[in-house]
């Protein structure tokens, strides 16, 4: 069970890049396929928001151990995916997440420091 992934944001598309945002888009969840089937990560999911005013337009939430997201996350072929991708759409963000056990985890740390901070 996945205890850890990348949350993965990003805004709107740069005017005029609209018809390259598609390719990158569609190169992005073909990589992400592809770390699944070779066992990189577990899973992932791609949502695409509806307009709501904020300046977040969808998100991908790939999923596996820590070690796998650390992985992943320094690979050369997921950097030169983010790059591509920052230069098509605003405000892309690669964010690690805690998820299932990791979160018991991250809250017991968030428990020991609230005592320390209290």
């Amino acid at each position: 069970m996945a205890d850890a992934g990348l949350f993965i944001g990003w805004g709107q598309v740069v005017r005029g890049r609209e018809d390259r945002a598609l390719d990158v888009f569609n190169e992005t969840v073909e990589l992400y396929g592809q770390l699944q089937s070779d066992g990189r990560i577990e899973s992932f999911e791609v949502c695409l928001l509806e307009p709501h005013g904020g300046e977040l337009g969808g998100f991908a939430l790939l999923r596996g151990s820590e070690e796998q997201m650390d992985a992943v996350h320094r690979d050369e072929d997921f950097e030169r995916a983010m790059t591509k991708a920052s230069l098509i759409v605003d405000d892309l963000g690669v964010v690690p997440a805690a998820l299932g056990e990791g979160l018991g985890r991250a809250m017991s740390i968030y428990q020991e420091q609230i005592a320390v901070v209290a």
